[in-house]
């Protein structure tokens, strides 16, 4: 690919996504990749649909229903020397592989200077009636836990280049996917192989009245609530991308721009990653600021089955009330 001047198509998420592994299977002979039905059925949401065609089924491998099994694969594979991919079918899940993944695949390198080669693909968030069991934001669960990265990435452009950038790091990486949008974004993506640096933030709009810091479906509700408030050119909104380790350099540039924050995330509101950006600003920003800190994400409940309660649910409802509310203070 010449970087200069990249041929490039418009894909949806999922086709950037399965793009990007193929193109790490093709680049890693040694990168195995493991989940439930992802061989001839092509996962749940068929993003290895056709792979094992094209690599066979020692590389393309079903598993059973024991994500503690897959993941504890995973690492033995990187400790023989193989790259992993561990898809969990639904994020939600990924609470069968708890241990394996906080206290083997986060502490590994620390404790005996062995890497953890794996990437844990997670299919998250709500917005499709799937009730609390398939609906849940939880990079919480792994912000919290040193030795992991975390990625999050709410574009096709994007997601490819960061799931690259994932699979050739010899870490381990949990890498959110929003299912919502899946096949509901389209962008221009590069068609040859590409890489994204983990943990830079990108703007996604200039501003300079307030910043709105958030990642994934975040950044397209708040761009919808920046357009029907008519604040283009006045609401910067800096999409993090990466959320362990998180940018605070771009954070801060922004912040010191326009002195008013709103951070903003599907999670529930408690101990979500909005909580630790907030008081981190409020530490080292306090001199720029122009009004307090503000939140929203969504309610302090299970995720609804019923379509009305799953809306009023999610934060996307009350950002606009919480934007004006920032810019009058």
């Amino acid at each position: 690919m010449n970087p200069a001047n990249p041929v490039s198509s418009e894909k949806r998420l999922i086709d950037a996504i399965s793009d990007g592994l193929r193109q790490s299977m093709e680049r890693f002979p040694n990168l195995v990749l493991m989940g439930q039905d992802i061989a001839e059925y092509g996962g749940v949401f068929k993003i290895t649909q056709g792979f094992v065609d094209l690599f066979g089924k020692e590389r393309v491998r079903n598993t059973p229903l024991c994500e503690s099994a897959i993941v504890g694969a995973g690492l033995g594979l990187s400790i023989k020397g193989y790259k992993a991919m561990v898809e969990m079918q639904f994020a939600d899940f990924v609470t069968c592989g708890f241990n394996q993944i906080i206290n083997n695949l986060a502490k590994m390198y620390w404790r005996w200077g062995q890497n953890a080669d794996v990437v844990v693909r997670m299919p998250t968030g709500a917005g499709v009636g799937a009730g609390p069991f398939h609906s849940q934001s939880n990079e919480a669960w792994f912000f919290h836990t040193p030795g992991l990265k975390v990625v999050y990435p709410s574009n096709p452009f994007d997601a490819k280049g960061l799931l690259c950038a994932a699979i050739a790091d010899p870490n381990p990486v949990m890498f959110f996917e929003h299912k919502y949008l899946y096949r509901s974004v389209l962008g221009d993506v590069p068609d040859d192989y590409y890489t994204l640096p983990i943990g830079k933030a990108n703007i996604a709009e200039e501003g300079d009245e307030a910043t709105i810091v958030t990642y994934g479906m975040g950044v397209h509700w708040t761009k919808n609530a920046v357009e029907e408030l008519n604040l283009q050119g006045k609401v910067e909104i800096v999409d993090l991308r990466t959320l362990l380790p998180w940018d605070k350099e771009t954070v801060e540039a922004s912040v010191r721009k326009t002195g008013k924050v709103l951070v903003c995330h599907e999670d529930t509101l408690t101990g979500g990653i909005a909580g630790e950006i907030a008081a981190w600003i409020a530490e080292h920003c306090f001199q720029y600021l122009d009004a307090p800190v503000m939140r929203e994400a969504s309610l302090d409940t299970a995720v609804p089955f019923a379509i009305p309660l799953e809306q009023n649910f999610l934060p996307k409802t009350r950002i606009k009330e919480k934007l004006a509310k920032l810019l009058s203070f």
